[in-house]
Parts: structure tokens; C-alpha cells; sequence
């Protein structure tokens, strides 16, 4: 795991940090009037006329359409001063004609993206003129730089549906949708320096990005929190108009089974695709078997030979078998879909650790970038061992990805469910340390999680859940699954505390509901991470689990944990709510539940 927001934001600069609600507007306007009276002449345009003011009109400019707009557009950001100096200080950011909150959060992500391509030239000139850097840190500047990528492409597609932002989808789809992709650009930030966490050489190359990754996360931070007071608006407008209950599925509560076919087909596999894999387009179903008797005998070969940007399911078959090979599925590859011939058959592993110099986001056996990825039947697997430390089976950051009948097997850091929406469904997850981790919004449900043995010494964490921002919609909710432990830890778990996670950022929230928990489960519930970090801003909840471990009577009494005790408390963290599920699960044929 990486370290703290605390850690990773230690020794820099009070100006820019978040302030509270109280004192937001006073902050907000002393800024404005600060910035406006230290600016030589503005240039305002107003109903289609230019007009410049000198520091004697900075009254009048305060008042014009543009800066009213702009400073109730900032005063619900968490660093209002940023949000209106950047756009005031920005070359013609007063000058133009700013007349609605959306105007201010498109010129917003524009300015962000300035910010992070200035941030690629940073990254850059350390590889390239940095000495006796370590093959670690060289994999975490490459680690970064694959963050300004996807940074960048986020920022890009949240401009592009704000521009048809609200007559596209409903106003629920369209408010998960830009909430997700700018939760996520937080995350990169993060994760970048994150790769410079193992030792205090490592700390020296994090001073030098340190700067230009906290302005970019502060500024995705404030555009979030734009978006989310924008939508929020809209949708209790839409409320108060139509009289619905807002936030409910148009769907029933009922699990979709698949249906069984009669072609010859699984029965799990949807009708769409179905319908491709019956159509004469090789291209969209092709085999790996390793004994060469397929079209290709590395899955990592099936994966380059896939069509860039697909908008329909490309399906590559793995035949039984073990394959020993790190495989990545990147951005520009959607709609792949690996089916195994049975989770128990289909192995893909490997070993890559921390320990021998990998990052942690490098280690990952099987990564997972391009949306719409879709897996069954199938083991990811990292054989690093407990001693080798961070060692990933899977990293997903798929938006809208599923997995279904598949296990994830490692020790430390087992599945890292990145960032973006996902759901598994009818899968194992075993590992020791911090074993689900990440910053996605991601649900598992009917799955069964065990811990396994650990080191000597060493406690198991199921969850470290990695938010680092009150308006992130992101979180890790396990439901109606199972958590216990493998056959190795049982005789001995007294040994070895198992808790049902830890916070790892600042904002860590974790939800387990209506799920079985054994006595592997300490009757705390819950571990601290360092001290008293993140125990009054994390969330924590539990709600209708059973089983020997699933008490709350000597669970933690952190100010961010809680039980819920109602069915509208837990609503938010069903399928149709946390992952939208009820937009586009359907469409993979596989089973789930939206509801309770």
C-alpha cells in the first residue's frame, strides 16, 4: 500500500488547504477582492460588450454576472480561494462571458488540464536527467506518466458530456457518470505518488512532484465539487417537479438470472453476444490455448490483436490451462471479455512484488484499463508469497467492468479495485493485508472473501478503502457474501487478528451489508491505519450482517463508524445506486441484484 494523504501532503504550504464551511464565503470574498485589486485592468464582457476597468471599478467588476456566478460556483469547492484565483489569474479566465455554474466548471477542467500536461514535462525531465534512480522509482515516473494519460482522458470526456449536460441519459446516469470520471482523475494523483512510498530514497523524487500533483488534485477536487452541487440541484429540482423519490431504480429489486439458450451457447453469455459470436466476424471470438491448438497461445497476444476502441464485445476464449504471463488490457482496448473454461482451469499468474522492485501498481498479474471489460471463469493469481509484500492478482480501473465466477488469489494487496465503477459477482477474493484495496466504487456481492495466513507478526485487513475526497463517490461495498477465512489461517486465526478493514486515505469508506461474517472477524471490527488518522472523516458502516463475527456490540466507536439500522440508510450502496448498476449490468448477462 502507498502512503497517507497526510504523509503524502506533509510539509507543504497552508494556502491552499481545505477550509470549512463557516469560514468559506469570508475566505472566498477577501480572496476575490484581494485578486481583483491586485490586478492592473480587467477586462469584462458583459451582454456581448467589452468594457475595461481599472482598480477604481473593481466594485462594479465584483458585481458583474461573471463574478457573482463565479463565486457562488466556488464557495462550494473545499479550496474556494484556488477555485476563483485560477480562473481570475488565468489569461482571459475574467474576460469571458461567464454565465452559468457549468460555464465555470468547463473553463475549470480546462485550466486542470493545463496543469497536468505541465506535470507531463515534470515527470519527463526526471527520467530523463535524474541519476542513480532506482528501477523502482524509474517503473513509479512511468507509473506516473500513465496517470497523466488517464488524467487527461477523464477530463476530456467530463468536458465533453457537461457540454450535452442535461439532455443526455437521466439526470442520475448523467450525474454518476461525471462524478466518476473526476473521482477518478483524483486518484491519479494520488496513485502517482503512491509509487514513491517503500524507503526514504524514495521521498526525494516525491518532493519534486509533490507540487504539481497536489495543485492538479485540488483543482479535479474543486471541479468535483462543482459537478456534484450542479447535479444535486438538478435533481432535487427534478424531485420537487415530478414528485418522485429521488435516487430510486426504475427497476425491481428481483436478481436477473440468465436465461438458458438453446444454441449451444452458456447460458450466462447475453443475447447480444450471443448474436456476434453467431456472426461470421472472426474478430470477435478468438481462442487461447497454450498448447497452440487456438488462435493464440499468450493471452497478452489475444489482447494486442484486439480491435482499438471497439463499441461491441470482443470476446477472447481461454482454454484450460496455466498461463505465466503479466497481461495488461489497456485504454484504448473496450468490450474485451475474457471467458475461461472454469475459474478452477484457467489460471493466469504471476510474481511480480514490491520486494523485488516492482511499484505496487506494476505488480498487478492482470490489468485492467479499457471499459466496458467484462470477465468469467477465470483465476488471477500472484504466487509472490507473504513475504514479498505488495503483490496484485488484479488491478481494475475498467469503468463499468464485471466479473463473474472468478477468484482472486495473492497475500498482500490481492485485488485492486483502482478506481471507476465495478461489480464482481460469484467470486473469491483471498488474500492477508489490506487484500481489497483502492480508490473505485465497486460492489461485491455473493462472493466469498477469506483471509489467509500472514506472516508472523503481521494482522489481515479485508478492505483498505483509498478516498481521498468528501465528494469522491467512490467506496467498497460487499454485499449478501461471505467473509471467513482459507483452511491454512482456520486452526490458527487466534494467531492472527483479522479485521474488516483499515483506512488507508482520509476519507476511507467501506460498507458491509447483509452478509455472513464469521468468527475470523475480531469483535473490534475495524483497525486504525497510524494513530488517529482518517477515525473521524472515514466512513465505516455495517448493516444486517450475521454470522459469529458479525456483532457491533464491541465494534470501534471512531466518529466515522456506524450502523445502519435502516433500509433508506443502506439504499445508496445497492447495485442501482453506488454503480448504476441498473444502466448497463443487464446487458452483460450476468447475475445481480440492484436492491436489497
Amino acid at each position: 500500500m502507498g502512503s497517507t494523504m497526510k504523509e503524502t501532503f506533509a510539509g507543504m504550504s497552508e494556502s491552499g488547504n481545505r477550509v470549512s464551511i463557516a469560514r468559506k464565503n469570508k475566505m472566498l470574498i477577501f480572496v476575490v477582492l484581494s485578486s481583483l485589486l491586485t490586478m492592473e485592468t480587467i477586462t469584462v464582457v458583459t451582454a456581448g460588450e467589452s468594457t475595461t476597468l481599472t482598480n477604481s471599478n473593481t466594485t462594479s467588476v465584483y458585481l458583474s454576472t461573471s463574478h457573482a456566478v463565479l463565486t457562488s460556483a466556488c464557495s462550494s469547492t473545499l479550496y474556494p480561494e484556488l477555485c476563483y484565483s485560477s480562473i481570475a489569474t488565468s489569461s482571459g479566465g475574467v474576460a469571458q462571458s461567464l454565465e452559468s455554474k457549468k460555464d465555470i466548471i468547463e473553463l475549470s477542467i480546462n485550466l486542470t488540464c493545463e496543469v497536468v500536461s505541465r506535470n507531463y514535462f515534470t515527470i519527463t525531465k526526471l527520467i530523463k536527467t535524474r541519476k542513480n534512480l532506482s528501477r523502482r522509482e524509474k517503473s513509479a515516473l512511468h507509473d506516473c506518466l500513465e496517470m497523466v494519460d488517464e488524467t487527461l482522458d477523464e477530463l476530456h470526456e467530463t468536458s465533453d458530456d457537461l457540454k450535452v449536460y442535461p439532455s443526455k441519459k437521466t439526470l442520475q446516469q448523467q450525474a454518476s457518470d461525471l462524478k466518476t470520471l473526476v473521482s477518478a482523475a483524483i486518484t491519479n494523483q494520488d496513485t502517482c505518488l503512491d509509487g514513491f512510498s517503500y524507503n526514504k530514497a524514495d521521498k526525494i523524487v516525491r518532493e519534486a512532484l509533490i507540487k504539481g500533483q497536489q495543485h492538479v488534485h485540488r483543482m479535479c477536487s474543486n471541479v468535483l465539487a462543482m459537478i456534484k452541487n450542479l447535479t444535486d440541484t438538478d435533481m432535487e429540482n427534478e424531485r420537487y417537479i415530478s414528485g418522485r423519490k429521488l435516487g430510486e431504480a426504475a427497476v425491481d429489486n428481483a436478481s436477473f438470472e440468465s436465461q438458458t439458450t438453446a444454441d449451444g451457447f452458456p447460458e450466462w453469455l447475453s443475447a447480444g453476444d450471443r448474436r456476434l459470436l453467431q456472426s461470421t466476424t472472426v474478430a470477435a471470438d478468438v481462442t487461447v490455448a497454450a498448447d497452440g491448438s487456438g488462435d493464440f497461445t499468450t493471452v497478452s497476444a489475444a489482447v494486442a490483436a484486439a480491435p482499438l476502441k471497439s463499441t461491441t464485445r470482443y470476446v477472447i476464449r481461454i482454454k484450460a490451462g496455466v498461463y505465466r504471463e503479466n497481461v495488461e488490457v489497456p485504454k484504448k482496448k473496450t468490450n474485451l471479455m475474457f471467458v475461461g473454461d472454469g475459474r478452477k482451469t484457467t489460471i493466469i499468474t504471476g510474481n511480480r512484488n514490491v520486494v523485488d522492485g516492482s511499484t505496487t501498481f506494476k505488480s498487478a498479474t492482470v490489468a485492467i484499463v479499457g471499459n466496458g471489460f467484462l470477465a468469467r471463469g477465470i483465476t488471477f493469481e500472484n504466487t509472490a508469497g507473504p513475504t514479498k509484500h505488495q503483490a496484485v492478482a488484479l488491478r481494475v480501473g475498467s469503468d463499468l467492468s464485471a466479473f463473474y465466477e472468478c477468484d482472486m488469489l495473492a497475500y498482500q494487496d490481492t485485488l485492486y479495485v483502482h478506481s471507476l465503477r465495478q461489480f464482481y459477482i460469484n467470486c473469491l477474493v483471498a488474500g492477508t493485508v489490506d487484500f481489497i484495496f483502492g480508490n473505485g466504487a465497486v460492489v461485491l456481492q455473493d462472493c466469498d472473501i477469506h483471509a489467509r495466513r500472514p506472516n508472523s507478526g503481521q494482522k489481515n485487513m479485508v478492505t483498505a478503502q483509498g478516498r481521498t475526497d468528501p465528494n469522491q463517490n467512490t467506496g467498497i461495498v460487499i454485499q449478501m457474501s461471505r467473509i471467513g477465512a482459507t483452511s491454512d489461517l482456520l486452526p490458527v486465526q487466534s494467531s492472527f487478528p483479522t479485521f474488516l478493514g483499515r483506512p488507508w486515505k482520509e476519507y476511507s469508506r467501506t460498507v458491509i451489508m447483509q452478509s455472513t461474517i464469521s468468527d475470523v472477524i475480531v469483535p473490534a471490527g475495524w483497525s486504525e491505519w497510524a494513530g488517529t488518522f482518517a477515525l473521524d472523516t472515514l466512513f465505516y458502516a455495517e448493516y444486517l450482517n450475521v454470522g459469529a463475527g458479525a456483532g457491533t456490540s464491541g465494534r470501534v466507536t471512531w466518529k466515522g463508524y456506524r450502523t445502519l439500522t435502516s433500509a433508506s440508510e443502506a439504499t445508496p450502496f445497492t447495485v442501482a445506486n453506488f454503480v448504476a448498476g441498473s444502466s448497463w449490468l443487464r446487458a452483460t448477462g450476468f447475475p445481480f441484484s440492484v436492491g436489497l
